[in-house]
């Protein structure tokens, strides 16, 4: 039996249950259901709960260190989101060829304020055609790498010169030597995920340094070392969970978003809390999301 103690906080049936950020200003936990279009946030003191309906595919949410609204990707680009007093959305890169098929997944602000945001192709993920952009201060977009299938993490070492990134295609997590101007060395492989893990999906460092990543298949987010040593796993009943993140006024408190995409009716009746959020409680604590700008 896990010592963990797993709590659905909320039964949102999520299709693709991605990007969990928390905003502790706010005291508000935001997350997308990326394939439904919806952007949920829920507010831990009251347990009030918010979601807006985007006109597309959102990816992820990225906060802005002026506050003034976020950063969020969108099916095809970056775009600029204020949620009050209305939504509204300013395209700032549309990077993608019409008709390639490509679309944005998953991304992280680094702690220099860099957005880093991976893409993929919407249908057919054994095409190695995704993506690795870095979005600076200044809006440049540069392409920082190619040859993925499915883009998923990034997530940064503590002391900003590691980058971890994922193609969940393929099981593998590397890490990139990080320079401070945010060019990437040659990655390594930081891990090879086996039969039985899970696909690696996305990810969160804790204040020791560790890895936190979901495992997709694998019905379990695990803690690793910074040499990718598995340390703890926490069982989360469903079949995939896609994202985890720490929130809550200590930080101790991880997040984990749940996915009903690639399964079964009959492996949704096993598991009827698919699409969930999740959250337990920890004995170490996580760090700030880094902000864009």
């Amino acid at each position: 039996m896990s010592k963990h103690d797993v709590q659905c906080i909320w039964e949102a049936g999520a299709q693709l249950g991605e990007g969990p950020l928390w905003v502790a200003e706010q005291n508000r936990l935001y997350f997308v259901d990326l394939k439904n279009q919806i952007l949920h946030a829920l507010d831990v003191d009251g347990g009030q709960r918010h979601s807006w309906t985007m006109p597309d595919y959102i990816c992820w949410l990225v906060a802005r260190r002026d506050g003034d609204g976020f950063m969020a990707g969108l099916r095809d680009g970056i775009a600029r989101v204020w949620l009050e007093p209305e939504l509204r959305i300013e395209y700032l890169a549309r990077p993608f060829p019409a008709g390639s098929g490509l679309r944005m997944n998953d991304a992280k602000a680094d702690g220099a304020g860099r957005i880093w945001a991976g893409s993929m192709h919407d249908t057919d993920y054994a095409q190695a055609i995704g993506l690795l952009f870095r979005l600076d201060a200044d809006l440049s977009l540069t392409v920082a790498d190619e040859g993925y299938h499915i883009c998923n993490g990034p997530a940064f070492s503590r002391d900003g010169a590691t980058m971890y990134h994922t193609d969940s295609f393929e099981g593998r997590t590397y890490a990139y030597p990080l320079a401070a101007d945010g060019t990437l060395g040659a990655p390594r492989l930081w891990r090879q995920f086996g039969d039985g893990e899970g696909s690696p999906d996305g990810m969160t460092v804790d204040s020791e340094g560790c890895v936190w990543i979901a495992q997709w298949g694998g019905g379990r987010v695990c803690r690793y070392s910074a040499d990718g040593e598995l340390l703890d796993t926490i069982p989360v009943p469903v079949r995939n969970p896609a994202s985890c993140t720490f929130g809550g006024t200590d930080l101790k408190t991880l997040f984990i978003t749940t996915a009903r995409e690639d399964n079964t009716p009959e492996q949704l009746q096993q598991f009827p809390l698919t699409g969930a959020l999740f959250a337990v409680r920890l004995d170490v604590a996580g760090v700030p999301a880094a902000r864009f700008g």
